[in-house]
């Protein structure tokens, strides 16, 4: 089946895409996770989970309410979210999602669920472990249901970036937390084969969600009985030959069965095994460095987009071809820490404009110290490419640093092709900073080539250690 790239004519690897290259005619085995959104702090994110939140907090509070109209009201207008193209079907992109007789068995389940009508149930993901017949799928198409507006916008974003032609379609309601409740609207989208598609930014989709009942129940559960049991020299303690003492799970699984309800019963009296499982899963999550949709093999990818990079003749006349083959360099150098790129984004109703504006999502490294640490503002990156054949001097730092807020951030990268004068350019870049107009990183070819040198020989980790040694060259003033 083709993917998307292949269908609307893309020339870019998995790698190269903020979003999961989904097959057109099919499904891919993923979800939308409301936990990676959750643990995300880029501002699309939670603009999400804050959409998710209002949600899910209406719909409990109508359900212990018993406010039944409520509550129909919210649950009878979710349903199969087909277009983007994440489920299960082999034939065509219609997965086990929820219609309106799933819709009823949701409702259902969450209102006889102890979890729920004793308020302990406190996210979304955390129905994957107390509430009985909602799994990862049916998480994945609500989550997917009540922030679909969010992600149409972000798919627009995309094929503005990769000049790819929408059209104004009808989609399912999405849950507006202005309103309160769902809204059905037309959004500029992609088609294939009469079919609307829907983009999902990596950072987002899982093969395998956070919260996993199985691992919950076998990993900290039935672990902390199995001390728990010791402690109390309970008849479930087995004598070893050596003298060891033991309690083997499979005997606590045939008197404590993971049941959901039991998992929820366990969690309401031993909270801190609870908030364990949580913590674990939030470093995992942080340390997280790659998607789990892109490639393993980076070698490949890293010497194409060098040689590609190299082929590029300076001047007006491939300048496009830099700025898209940037586009992609860009992503695959510094994924996940800038993500969701918007292609020459509008400022100052539309009288200037940014070549390409990327959200910060570091959480570790330079991108995330920078605010942490240090105080700068840069929630966004601006980046411009210059394809000049020609010193990059004065007017090119001014143009970029007038791109510069408080809300948009202070953080530029300028990228071109070569410098006659580096030592120079740091000067002025220097300067720039020091008048208080921002922190301009230049980004030249050599720069590039050789970060995807190493990406290419597995250090990777040294591109880190490289952008900081850049920005400590200009902040050194």
């Amino acid at each position: 089946m083709p993917l998307f790239s292949e269908h609307f004519q893309i020339d870019k690897t998995q790698a190269e895409l903020d979003f999961v290259n989904v097959p057109v005619n099919g499904d891919i085995p993923l979800f939308v996770d409301p936990f990676a959104i959750s643990r995300r702090e880029d501002r699309w994110s939670q603009n999400c989970f804050r959409t998710i939140v209002s949600f899910f907090d209406r719909a409990i509070a109508a359900i212990r309410a018993e406010d039944w109209e409520t509550a129909r009201d919210l649950f009878g207008h979710l349903n199969e979210p087909n277009e983007t193209r994440f489920g299960f079907c082999k034939e065509r992109p219609r997965g086990a999602g929820i219609g309106p007789n799933q819709a009823g068995k949701l409702l259902y389940a969450l209102s006889q669920s102890s979890a729920v009508r004793t308020g302990f149930l406190r996210s979304l993901e955390e129905a994957e472990l107390m509430v009985r017949d909602i799994g990862r799928d049916k998480i994945s198409d609500l989550t997917t249901n009540v922030i679909r507006r969010h992600l149409a916008d972000y798919t627009k974003d995309q094929c503005d970036l990769h000049e790819i032609a929408t059209q104004a379609v009808p989609l399912g309601p999405y849950y507006s937390v202005e309103r309160g409740h769902w809204v059905s609207d037309y959004f500029d989208l992609p088609v294939a084969n009469g079919q609307p598609i829907v983009l999902v930014p990596k950072v987002i989709a899982r093969f395998d969600p956070a919260y996993e009942q199985k691992k919950y129940y076998r990993n900290f559960v039935l672990s902390f009985l199995q001390a728990e049991h010791l402690d109390a020299n309970s008849s479930l303690v087995r004598m070893l030959k050596n003298g060891r003492r033991v309690v083997y799970k499979k005997d606590l699984e045939a008197i404590f069965p993971g049941t959901k309800e039991n998992l929820f019963q366990f969690s309401r009296d031993h909270p801190e095994v609870l908030d364990r499982y949580k913590e674990q899963l939030e470093q995992l999550e942080r340390i997280k460095k790659a998607s789990v949709v892109d490639p393993v093999d980076e070698t490949l990818i890293a010497e194409a987009l060098s040689t590609a990079l190299s082929s590029i003749e300076t001047g007006g006349d491939r300048a496009s071809d830099y700025h898209q083959l940037m586009i992609g360099i860009l992503e695959f150098l510094f994924f996940p820490n800038l993500i969701l790129p918007r292609k020459e984004h509008e400022i100052h109703q539309g009288r200037k404009r940014i070549d390409i504006l990327m959200e910060n999502g570091a959480r570790t490294g330079i991108l995330s110290r920078l605010n942490e640490v240090r105080g700068f503002p840069c929630a966004y990156v601006a980046i411009e490419c210059k394809n000049y054949g020609t010193e990059i001097g004065n007017p090119e730092l001014d143009q970029l640093a007038g791109r510069f807020s408080a809300n948009r951030g202070q953080l530029g990268i300028l990228a071109c092709r070569a410098f006659t004068d580096r030592a120079l350019f740091i000067e002025r870049c220097r300067d720039t900073f020091t008048d208080g107009r921002g922190l301009i990183v230049p980004l030249d070819d050599a720069t590039v080539t050789r970060w995807l040198s190493l990406i290419a020989n597995g250090e990777r980790r040294e591109i880190d250690t490289e952008m900081t040694r850049l920005i400590d060259e200009v902040w050194a003033s």
